[in-house]
């Protein structure tokens, strides 16, 4: 009958030879193993590297060399000659009412159409997660405006909401609202661009919706329906609940998203250059002040300010958003 040898150390003396002592040098691993080792360790920074790679060049870089250009005196017309103003940029457009003005608009334009995008995509959500007869057909059209170029939907929407001959001063006609100057009225001009905004993008956040409702366990539903449960108050009392973490990230996404609204604006005036957000500056956003101070002014310097600006809001507000959610989820435990 064969028996096992025991197990030898590769680097042990072989039997019968002279032992190994603590003093003798041990010998050095092959080249193999060497190799191994150093694949073993490196290849994870080799497999991420390259996303650093494309984030280092495309989006610190630039954010680095923003702030520095924030931080000169550079036009457009001489950008090879920069001259150092410290934080003059910065006081300029914090002493500018318009910039505040820019302020304003942007945040009274993101909550009008955050607040009813998420609401509308929150239904179709509930509605698409229910088995329908064609789901995939359904969803397709929910997702249909997002996929649409954001200058094909302005200039429709333009189309609509012009004042002589629009197709919604036509069918407000009927109702005696017929003579409404979308593009020129304080607030009519801030629906407008509202109802672009939320008409592109209640699709993706009804399918983010839909997703997040589909990966709450149905025993939940069950249990509730065992205990009398509606259907709305399985949706208040255990759709809701579920989905808390994913309505503050399409929150955040969202507040992000109208901090940047910049072709809406743009087209409702008619995407002509030298665009301010109409005639009083009245749905001025933050993206088109950037834009007026850079390319219709050349002053690269406020405009890169006003960059930094931005970025420090969104933080701001990514800030305020962290501790309503710590506070939710507090509250709830």
């Amino acid at each position: 009958m064969a028996t096992s040898t025991p197990h030898r150390n590769a680097y042990a003396p072989p039997p019968g030879g002279p032992r190994r002592t603590a003093a003798d040098p041990v010998p050095r691993p092959s080249w193999r193993s060497r190799l191994w080792r150093f694949d073993d360790k490196a290849s994870p920074y080799a497999y991420i590297a390259p996303f650093f790679l494309v984030f280092g060049a495309f989006g610190l870089y630039p954010l680095l060399y923003t702030g520095w250009i924030a931080l000169h005196r550079v036009e457009m017309t001489g950008l090879d000659r920069m001259e150092w103003v410290g934080w003059d940029n910065f006081d300029r457009i914090l002493h500018d009412p318009e910039f505040w003005t820019a302020v304003g608009n942007t945040f009274l334009i993101g909550v009008m159409s955050t607040v009813p995008q998420l609401l509308v995509a929150l239904g179709l959500a509930h509605l698409l997660n229910y088995r329908l007869r064609a789901s995939a057909f359904w969803r397709t059209i929910v997702l249909t405006p997002y996929a649409t170029s954001v200058a094909s939907a302005a200039l429709v929407f333009a189309l609509v909401f012009r004042a002589d001959g629009g197709l919604l001063n036509w069918l407000l006609h009927f109702v005696g609202l017929g003579d409404t100057n979308w593009a020129n009225g304080h607030w009519t001009s801030k629906i407008a661009i509202s109802i672009i905004v939320i008409w592109r993008w209640t699709g993706y956040n009804a399918l983010i919706y839909l997703a997040a409702m589909q990966a709450v366990p149905t025993d939940l539903y069950e249990a509730a329906a065992l205990d009398g449960a509606s259907r709305w108050q399985q949706f208040r009392k255990v759709t809701i609940p579920s989905l808390r973490p994913t309505i503050l990230f399409t929150i955040v996404v969202s507040t992000i998203g109208s901090m940047q609204l910049f072709g809406e604006p743009l087209l409702l005036e008619g995407g002509r250059l030298g665009a301010t957000g109409g005639n009083e500056n009245q749905y001025e956003t933050l993206s088109v002040y950037l834009y007026n101070y850079g390319w219709n002014l050349g002053h690269l310097g406020p405009a890169a300010a006003v960059a930094w600006a931005m970025l420090a809001l969104l933080l701001i507000i990514a800030a305020v958003n962290w501790l309503v959610g710590r506070f939710v989820r507090t509250s709830a435990v």
